[in-house]
């Protein structure tokens, strides 16, 4: 099936134009513009290597759509748009799964926080999308991605790596295995944690990453996308990986990084954050968001970290030890967390 017919069957013409969008990080995405219509849209061949249920991923952004259809919701929605045939996925000759979403005009999206503004309005963002998808009666939102919160899982995968990695990459990576090592007992209480029930389980993004949230052309939050990670979890991973990834003022993969977390971003995406939420959440939330900050980072390094000692079969890199220097990176964001925490 060409490409040209999967738009067709969406859109009931062949009178479009399809261009390929590139700035993606996991589904191969394009902009279709019917010239018949003047409307724009968004085609997405979604990647089945993380996402192996593509119908999930489409149910639970409508059950997303349909309880902000029913709020006072001051952002855009992104809709999911049904083919001729009234689906809302379609299957290419090789396997591959398709999606039509709306597009919405005049947008920009940032790959990092440019600034502190930008930071707050951001948090502001995800804080608002995140109170009006979690009423009393919580719909059967799917797991996108088993295990994907799973931090259990997660310190096994590690401690399997361990075991089975190449002598040379155990002793490359001595100095973070020994951080990690030292700093296991982070993930341990939010594990005893979720086993004691005392965190709720809410409805997340799962992504909250800036570059998932739309701003006008003066910066200010046009709509929170990509909900292809929506789960029920606890609301503090959101705010945990917000934290990690708002506030590391150079790249992820800057293995040389030092003095990379930004204690004044942090502050912000917190106060922003709470905006909407402060009088829902619980107190044992409240009182661990700087915890889940710091567990939060680490999960992400451990995850790096294990991938490396698999011989990086997971996250793409471009060079041997890619996967290590993101390690390093993240426990140099951790590190800094800390000191401003003060916390031993």
């Amino acid at each position: 099936m060409e490409l040209k017919q999967i738009v067709t069957g969406f859109t009931g013409t062949e009178n479009c134009s399809i261009t390929p969008i590139t700035n993606g990080l996991i589904n191969t995405t394009y902009l279709v513009e019917n010239k018949d219509s003047e409307e724009k849209f968004i085609l997405q061949r979604i990647n089945t290597q993380v996402f192996q249920f593509p119908e999930i991923i489409t149910r639970n952004h409508i059950l997303i759509n349909e309880m902000l259809a029913g709020r006072d919701y001051p952002l855009q929605p992104v809709i999911p748009k049904p083919t001729l045939a009234g689906n809302f996925i379609v299957k290419d000759e090789e396997g591959g799964s398709w999606r039509m979403l709306s597009f919405i005009e005049d947008t920009r999206t940032f790959f990092k926080i440019p600034d502190i503004k930008t930071a707050y309005e951001s948090a502001k963002a995800v804080g608002c999308f995140l109170n009006m998808i979690n009423p009393e009666h919580l719909p059967d939102i799917q797991p996108p991605i088993p295990d994907f919160i799973n931090f259990e899982k997660r310190i096994l995968d590690y401690q399997a790596s361990l075991r089975y990695a190449n002598e040379d990459l155990l002793k490359n990576a001595g100095p973070q295995i020994e951080m990690m090592d030292k700093l296991l007992f982070l993930p341990q209480k939010w594990i005893e944690m979720e086993k004691n029930g005392l965190l709720p389980k809410r409805i997340i993004h799962g992504d909250p990453n800036v570059r998932n949230i739309l701003f006008d052309e003066n910066s200010r939050p046009l709509a929170v996308i990509d909900l292809d990670t929506v789960t029920v979890s606890t609301i503090l991973y959101d705010f945990g990986d917000m934290a990690r990834s708002y506030t590391n003022t150079l790249d992820e993969d800057d293995g040389n990084a030092e003095n990379n977390f930004n204690p004044q971003i942090y502050r912000t995406v917190k106060d922003g954050f709470l905006l909407y939420l402060k009088d829902k959440l619980t107190f044992e939330e409240l009182e661990n968001l700087d915890y889940a900050a710091q567990t939060v980072i680490y999960i992400q390094a451990i995850r790096f970290l294990t991938d490396y000692l698999n011989g990086n079969t997971y996250y793409a890199t471009k060079y041997a030890n890619h996967n290590l220097d993101r390690t390093r990176n993240q426990l140099e964001l951790l590190k800094g967390l800390r000191e401003y925490l003060r916390v031993d």
